[in-house]
């Protein structure tokens, strides 16, 4: 049962990592669901404590990762049409069959919010600059904590291996 636990948290850790970039994937929820799995396991034991810091963390950047790039926008000068922009953008570009929409969405939304706001060019390029910022600082921060836990992950793998020999965990 252990194997399996252990392959399936592998798995959702990789995939907490993958989701940290690609959007549509919830990353850090899958990482964190990686790491219950990991402590379901006769191997490894994580303290209460730190299973509920993880997933304040974890619940954290999940729900940053949507308020982040309009904050940005609206800390570069943008109005509330250039945040709902962003916002309406985000969402469009996440569905749209453009490569990298996700990034092009919320950059050309608070771009058009501002000039529909009556503001010139350069002040909605700022903006837009402002929800490409807000989008760079949530994917670092997700990127940070799935490989915190994919770093779990290893540890966890490690200190199983070297406290059973290999024979008797596969054989």
């Amino acid at each position: 049962m252990d194997i399996a636990l252990f392959i399936a948290a592998g798995l959702l850790m990789i995939l907490g990592v993958i989701g940290s970039i690609v959007p549509g994937i919830p990353g850090s929820p899958c990482s964190y669901i990686g790491l219950i799995l990991l402590h379901l396991t006769e191997k490894v034991e994580y303290s209460f404590e730190f299973l509920i810091v993880t997933f304040v963390i974890c619940v954290a950047v999940f729900v940053l990762d949507f308020f982040v790039p309009a904050w940005c926008t609206k800390k570069f000068g943008g109005s509330k049409k250039g945040v709902w922009g962003s916002i309406i953008g985000l969402f469009v570009g996440i569905f749209s069959p453009i490569p990298f929409g996700f990034i092009i969405g919320p950059f050309a939304g608070a771009i058009i919010g501002e000039l529909l706001e009556g503001k010139d060019s350069s002040s909605a390029f700022r903006s837009g600059l402002g929800s490409f910022v807000g989008f760079l600082l949530t994917t670092g921060a997700k990127l940070a904590l799935g490989i915190t836990f994919l770093y779990f992950y290893i540890q966890a793998v490690y200190s199983s291996v070297s406290q059973t020999n290999l024979e008797s965990l596969f054989g």
